[in-house]
């Protein structure tokens, strides 16, 4: 089966088509006037290689309270144009990428969340205590958001350790310009740092993460700061670029000794992620493995030698030698928890579900 599995954005398309499971083609198209030219071209392009495309699989990033991908129909795109509001950004590009799909292919067209993963949160890690009557007409409760990454480096985590993922305790941390830890027991999300949108938790490249919300009302009072100019400052102007004025963790690195808000920026970055690996073992009362993703997760060994350092308590050791290369298993032999780094791969994840959803639709 040769699934398209498509990441739209504003101005690009991401795409790879995968054959079962192994990835055909990929590419990127950037500056796209409309999306109807974009996707034009990748069918153009799958053609000329001669693969039939059986299915398209989107990334969507905000689900709702959908717990499993689903195939597009009209009433699930009207479900999806009511939840838009959540998550502007990522769900208005990507719900005319899908119309545009509709138009152009005959084939199953497949709605995978971000938040689906995070579902399974039971409600007393997703409930706010506001006013229960508000929450529920505005649906404010914690979504979670990179579900399907959560989802993939804990799958991988459980083979490499030859156990069965129901019976695993795993924290994996996605860490790249936005940042998430999720706990994972028995293979379910069972607590996230990301909330009612991916603003909360840990300390991003532009992004605030966790704040005193007395701060926002502080703000319009003092400075008379408008409602858009403080979702702007939280969202594009606070996290590691507020702290040093850099984004990238490499830069920020490179400065360590000799720039004193860049040590600062490293610094809170690196104990925001200590306290909710540390809130998450207590929260499944024990731990199997710690996972590292993402594009720090993955290439920032000084990053997870921090951070691991502050859990020798209860038996954490690090290889340090794979750990500065990189390698999947940083832990040392003798190490009472397994730590690794995994390199995502959220499109194969995606195509898996698609597949998943397509085989079981046609039993029924």
């Amino acid at each position: 089966m040769n699934i398209l599995i498509l990441n739209i954005g504003s101005s690009s398309v991401k795409y790879d088509l995968f054959q079962d499971e192994s990835l055909v083609h990929k590419g990127v198209i950037e500056r796209v006037k409309n999306y109807e030219q974009g996707i034009k071209q990748i069918i153009l392009e799958t053609k000329n290689r001669g693969i039939e495309i059986n299915a398209v699989g989107h990334r969507v990033v905000h689900g709702g309270e959908n717990s499993d991908p689903v195939i597009i129909t009209k009433p699930v795109l009207k479900q999806l144009e009511k939840l838009k509001e959540l998550a502007p950004l990522h769900d208005v590009p990507e719900i005319e990428g899908i119309k545009t799909c509709m138009k152009l292919f005959t084939v199953p067209q497949i709605a995978v969340f971000d938040t689906a993963f995070h579902q399974t949160l039971p409600e007393k890690a997703y409930t706010y205590a506001i006013p229960s009557d508000v929450a529920k007409k505005h649906r404010i409760r914690r979504y979670g958001f990179h579900g399907t990454s959560h989802h993939y480096v804990a799958e991988e985590a459980a083979k490499a350790m030859d156990k069965p993922l129901e019976k695993t305790k795993i924290i994996t941390c996605h860490l790249g310009n936005g940042c998430s830890v999720a706990a994972v027991l028995g293979g379910k999300s069972v607590d996230t740092s990301m909330g009612f949108t991916p603003l909360e938790g840990l300390v991003m490249g532009t992004r605030s993460g966790d704040i005193d919300p007395a701060i926002i009302p502080f703000l319009q009072h003092k400075e008379k700061y408008s409602y858009k100019k403080i979702e702007e400052m939280l969202n594009k102007q606070s996290g590691l670029f507020a702290l040093c004025g850099k984004t990238d963790m490499r830069d920020i690195h490179a400065s360590f000794e000799t720039d004193a808000r860049a040590r600062l920026a490293e610094e809170v970055f690196c104990y925001r992620l200590v306290k909710y690996i540390g809130a998450y073992i207590a929260a499944m009362d024990g731990v199997n493995a710690i996972v590292f993703t993402g594009g720090i997760g993955e290439n920032a060994w000084w990053i997870r030698e921090k951070v691991l350092s502050h859990f020798k308590h209860i038996g954490v050791r690090v290889n340090k030698k794979a750990n500065h290369e990189n390698h999947e298993l940083i832990s040392a032999f003798h190490s009472m928890v397994w730590v690794f780094c995994i390199k995502t791969n959220e499109e194969l994840m995606m195509a898996r579900e698609a597949k998943k959803l397509l085989a079981n639709s046609s039993h029924q």
